[in-house]
């Protein structure tokens, strides 16, 4: 852990900083992502909703599920800050900047999933204004990219539980 901490020293930034920080990135990432996303599937959602808007329930699904990400960004922003909140003494700059490492899973995942799962979304928005019936098969690919989005929060919650 040398490395890190050298660049802990170079940086001179405190734990609670990096901490911060680690924070702010897995909530903004993740929420810049899923708003991405969701805009993405939204538009093609409004132009079919144009034509027939009796299909709101089905693309009201798609259209939202690429706001996940930013949920999954705002629980590891908020079990961060809970550490933060538990710490009784000064953070130490090498544990912030631990945590801020642990961060970035989430954020990162978050920040690209939500943009592709909006793009798959929209394709699925186009499938279900040619065939209904089809909601079903564009929830579960759709489900594929949320599927790294989960991978991501899980990687950072267990490497947040790693650090003491």
């Amino acid at each position: 852990m040398q490395g890190a901490a050298e660049i802990v020293r170079i940086m001179g930034l405190d734990g609670s900083a990096w901490a911060l920080m680690g924070a702010a990135a897995a909530y903004f990432l993740a929420g810049v992502g899923s708003a991405i996303g969701i805009g993405i599937s939204a538009r093609v959602a409004n132009g079919v909703l144009s034509e027939d808007p009796a299909k709101f329930g089905s693309l009201l699904v798609l259209s939202a599920l690429p706001g996940t990400q930013g949920i999954y960004g705002f629980i590891t922003a908020f079990m961060i800050l809970g550490k933060l909140g538990a710490a009784a003494n000064p953070l130490p700059a090498s544990t912030g900047y631990q945590i801020f490492v642990a961060a970035l899973p989430v954020a990162i995942a978050g920040l690209l999933s939500a943009i592709y799962q909006g793009m798959v979304c929209a394709a699925g928005g186009s499938m279900i204004a040619k065939q209904p019936g089809e909601v079903g098969k564009a929830i579960v690919l759709a489900a594929l990219v949320e599927t790294y989005a989960i991978f991501g929060l899980i990687a950072s919650i267990l490497l947040l539980n790693q650090i003491k």
